[in-house]
C-alpha cells in the first residue's frame, strides 16, 4: 500500500497551490492572439505606455516614465510615436500651461478595449462547459477576489 502524503493546509501552502493551478491553466489554454496584433507595428514599449495611460488616466510625461521605470527622453520618444499613430493626444495642463498631459485618444482607447475583449473571450472559454453549480462557485470566488482587490485599493464593494 502506497503512503499518502498529507500536506497541512496552511496559508502559504494554499497560496502556492492556487498559483500553481493558475499557472497550469495559463499554460494549458491556447493563446488566442488576433492576427492584427501579429501584423501590427507596435512595440512592447508603446503597448506599455498605452496600458499606463489606461490605468493612470491622463498623465504627465514624468509620471509615465516613472511608472515604466524608463528615462524621460525615452518616454517622450515613445509617446511621440504614439501621437503620430493617433493613439495618444497631448494637452497642456490647465493649472500650468508649461506642463503637458498625455492621454489616450479615442483610437487608443479602442485599441485597449480590443485587448480587454480578447481577454474576456479567453475567460468565457474557460467558463464554457461548467455546470450551473460550478459557475456559482466561480462567481463566488471572483467576487471574493474582487472584494479583496477593492479593499486593498481602499474602496468599498457591494456584495
Amino acid at each position: 500500500m502506497e503512503a499518502i502524503n498529507i500536506i497541512p493546509l496552511n496559508r502559504e501552502t494554499l497560496v502556492r497551490q492556487i498559483l500553481k493551478i493558475s499557472e497550469d491553466i495559463f499554460n494549458s489554454i491556447p493563446i488566442n492572439i488576433p492576427m492584427e496584433w501579429l501584423s501590427s507595428d507596435f512595440t512592447i514599449a508603446q503597448l506599455r505606455v498605452l496600458l499606463v495611460l489606461q490605468v493612470q488616466g491622463a498623465s504627465r510625461m514624468g509620471s509615465i516614465a516613472s511608472a515604466l521605470e524608463i528615462a524621460l527622453p525615452t518616454a517622450t520618444g515613445i509617446v511621440d510615436n504614439l501621437v503620430k499613430k493617433d493613439l495618444v493626444v497631448r494637452e497642456t495642463d490647465p493649472q500650468d500651461r508649461r506642463l503637458v498631459i498625455c492621454k489616450l485618444s479615442p483610437e487608443g482607447q479602442n485599441l485597449i478595449n480590443k485587448l480587454w475583449r480578447s481577454g474576456r473571450f479567453q475567460m468565457e472559454n474557460l467558463l464554457d462547459g461548467l455546470t450551473l453549480q460550478q459557475l456559482e462557485k466561480a462567481a463566488d470566488v471572483a467576487q471574493i477576489l474582487f472584494n479583496n482587490v477593492s479593499r486593498k485599493l481602499g474602496k468599498v464593494s457591494g456584495e
